[in-house]
């Protein structure tokens, strides 16, 4: 069977999964060197009471008093999220490209930011309730600034759907849904940005190097993180299920919560408070988008030139 031939457009294509699988992989590889950074960035976003410092200030603070391996609490449900999370969207960006950019066409930068917002929404709606445990996991057995916040005790990720479920009811699985619906744009903006670069550095069929591809990495997601920073606050807030707002809750996380959220944090912290955090937010998710696309593009080259399939830059 020609990998040109109409079938190639259907939603099961060996290229896709190649994709999608070298997404997911390279995501795991670069967030499991980062890590530590994820941990800084989402204490300083749930406690209220934690001053902002250093990034590298608040990881030894964090080693002194829980130790040095709480520098990975909650590594696994993360890691096992963040490759469920990629390899959908990878899936879904890549059978898009194949529908939308077939034959002649040419892939553009609106057309790659409408890409981007169906495959996140695919993705958030599908992958939420895993990030709402793993938000809960990572945060469990934390020593908190803030007194009002208390702990909850899961044995695993299976105990703590059940337990979620059970005590707070299904649709809590889909705290922040909104605020994740909206958050679609930051993966969006960072593939426009990531594909437009790469076609430019690509033209005349110019070999990228590796470092080039780290290079539009971390330029494409510091752009995006900034740009949607404040709702990632909202959104980890949500998730850690300790914000009481105004009661109705709700599937969409209540739009009136968000923005409850969002005057809470500037009456609190003023303005900068929305984007507490963030030096720990750009030095992890810069770096490690810059690393997972190095890592995706040399496993799709690698796997691609194993199977004998030409890629074509669109």
């Amino acid at each position: 069977m020609s990998h040109n031939d109409g079938s190639a457009i259907g939603l099961l294509s060996y290229e896709t999964l190649v994709h999608a699988v070298a997404g997911a992989m390279g995501s795991v590889t670069a967030m499991t060197v980062f890590f530590p950074l994820d941990t800084a960035k989402s204490r300083l976003q749930v406690d209220e009471k934690r001053k902002a410092k250093s990034t590298p200030i608040i990881l030894a603070e964090i080693a002194k008093e829980e130790g040095l391996q709480s520098l990975y609490r909650g590594w696994f449900p993360v890691i096992s999220s963040l490759c469920c999370s990629n390899f959908v969207y990878f899936y879904t960006f890549n059978t898009l490209k194949r529908v939308m950019v077939a034959g002649p066409q040419r892939s553009r930068p609106g057309k790659d930011l409408l890409m981007g917002i169906i495959s996140g929404a695919v993705n958030v709606i599908l992958t939420t309730p895993m990030w709402v445990v793993n938000t809960r996991l990572k945060l469990q057995g934390v020593k908190f600034r803030d007194e009002d916040l208390h702990q909850t005790h899961y044995k695993g990720i299976f105990d703590a759907f059940s337990q979620i479920i059970a005590n707070e009811g299904v649709v809590t699985l889909w705290n922040g849904l909104l605020p994740s619906l909206i958050l679609v744009m930051n993966p969006a903006v960072q593939f426009m940005i990531y594909e437009a670069m790469k076609r430019r550095a690509g033209k005349g069929g110019r070999k990228i190097s590796s470092a080039e591809i780290f290079l539009i990495g971390a330029i494409a997601k510091a752009i995006a993180a900034t740009v949607t920073y404040p709702l990632q606050t909202v959104q980890a807030i949500l998730r850690f299920g300790q914000y009481k707002g105004d009661g109705k809750g709700g599937l969409l996380g209540s739009l009136s919560n968000i923005i409850s959220l969002f005057l809470d944090r500037i009456k609190s912290h003023g303005v900068l408070g929305l984007y507490k955090g963030l030096e720990a937010k750009l030095l992890q998710t810069v770096l490690t988008a810059a690393l997972m696309f190095v890592v995706y593009e040399k496993i799709t080259a690698a796997t691609f030139r194993v199977m004998g399939i030409k890629r074509k830059l669109k």
